[in-house]
């Protein structure tokens, strides 16, 4: 099945043009045909009347004495043939036959109601045969006439007038064909130029589609520009409901934390752990619901970068942590710069934590994708520990190891819009981490975080 609607428009374009242009060669050539044998017709039956006109009857023979003017008769196969066949008496025959006889009867019928017969070089003739009568003395002599020309020239004239035909509906139809294809593309580019505008809307370019084009798009326009309304009036109510959860676990949980404090030293380092644990999960829950009904925006990669890195300069330059950056100025991703700043404040976080001298964070187009590297030359992670890490809330265990949510948040981020995270080993000997991400502008619902 044709999913293309404007091959859907021309295929049946072709179609219509064909049959229609099949019905205009049948008519041509049947009116055509009946036209020629019309005029060929009259002209034999001229002939037979002149025959007749000059036929007499002498001591009771039928006999001619004034034979047609046209000369094509008195010279042997000069494409022009009468006969006179009496009844019971010797056939009188124009000298263009020769020594051919006409059949008084043909065995095939002819169409345009002529009769075939074989001619004196043997090619067929068109026969028409008229019966008549003279009266002589009382005696009514019954006699066929048969005036005849070549089938060659019957066939001749309608191929003169078929090969011109033929090229003539050949170029119209390659004229009709062409028109028809120009009419689909200028018919469909409408939906051309709303899909522009609805690629812009996605990848937060513009906010709506602009009024424009035919009165039929006009309807399917109103109703995006609705559909985005209401989307966005949706975001809202997400934003705020995030916000008055994000509000209404604040206070309980500080609260939770304060009381803590009066416990003993073990129970308190449990207690507060978890409500660090909360706040963390509740954030990302958030920030998972956020990620679902947010706007597509664009967002310029080496900006970004460079902007947290500054934010971790002042930390790391206590440690005499070197920050290198090789970056592609002109790439732009397609993510929400609050989605993509906070799976690169991870990785970034992450590395900051465990490398002992230096991080390196480049960034490169691959294909359909781009390809963020942050590399440090930390301790690393063995091979067996690299799934395991990538889960929400795994941990290595060790001081300061945390909860185990950051990779998993930067992971979770990167499969919403259609990437994902790979550990490695750095060329220094620390942890290689990877962020893809598609540039196409795809994404999928993230997984609901646990």
């Amino acid at each position: 099945m044709i999913r293309s609607l404007g091959l859907r428009l021309a295929a049946g374009a072709v179609i219509a043009i064909a049959l229609a242009l099949s019905v205009v060669w049948w008519t041509l050539e049947t009116q055509f045909s009946t036209y020629v044998a019309s005029r060929y017709r009259e002209e034999m039956q001229a002939v037979s009347d002149a025959v007749a006109a000059g036929l007499v009857v002498r001591n009771g023979q039928l006999v001619i004495q004034r034979e047609p003017a046209d000369t094509r008769f008195a010279n042997p196969f000069g494409g022009r043939f009468w006969q006179v066949s009496p009844d019971g008496g010797e056939p009188l025959r124009s000298r263009s036959l020769w020594d051919t006889v006409l059949p008084d009867r043909s065995d095939m019928q002819a169409a345009y109601g002529f009769s075939r017969a074989e001619g004196p070089e043997g090619g067929p003739l068109l026969v028409l045969s008229q019966p008549s009568m003279i009266s002589a003395g009382g005696t009514a002599h019954r006699f066929v006439i048969h005036a005849a020309f070549p089938e060659s020239e019957f066939d001749a004239a309608l191929t003169d007038f078929q090969n011109p035909l033929r090229v003539m509906l050949l170029t119209m139809a390659l004229l009709l064909s062409f028109a028809a294809f120009l009419q689909g593309f200028l018919g469909l580019e409408p939906l051309r130029r709303l899909r522009a505008h609805v690629a812009a809307v996605r990848e937060g370019r513009e906010n709506r589609i602009a009024d424009y084009g035919p009165s039929e798009v006009q309807p399917l326009v109103s109703e995006l520009n609705q559909l985005l309304k209401e989307r966005e009036n949706a975001v809202e109510r997400a934003r705020s409901r995030a916000s008055d959860l994000a509000h209404g676990l604040k206070t309980p949980l500080t609260v939770l934390a304060h009381l803590a404090e009066s416990l003993p030293d073990k129970e308190r380092a449990i207690a507060l752990e978890q409500v660090d644990l909360i706040l963390q999960r509740a954030g990302r829950q958030l920030q998972a619901a956020r990620m679902g009904v947010e706007r597509m925006a664009e967002t310029p990669l080496a900006v970004l970068i460079r902007r947290l890195v500054n934010v971790f300069a002042p930390v790391t330059e206590e440690r005499g942590i070197v920050w290198s950056i090789d970056v592609d100025e002109t790439l732009v991703l397609p993510m929400d710069p609050a989605d993509l700043a906070e799976a690169l404040g991870n990785l970034l976080d992450n590395a900051a934590k465990w490398t002992g001298s230096h991080i390196h964070v480049s960034a490169e187009k691959r294909g359909e994708a781009a390809i963020i590297s942050v590399a440090d030359d930390g301790p690393g992670i063995a091979d067996d520990d690299r799934a395991t890490i990538l889960r929400r809330g795994a941990s290595l265990g060790g001081e300061g190891s945390g909860h185990g949510l950051g990779l998993a948040i930067a992971a979770d981020i990167a499969a919403a819009y259609g990437g994902k995270i790979t550990l490695g080993r750095s060329g220094e000997g620390g942890l290689l981490v990877q962020m893809s991400v598609s540039t196409s502008g795809e994404r999928r619902p993230s997984a609901n975080p646990a």
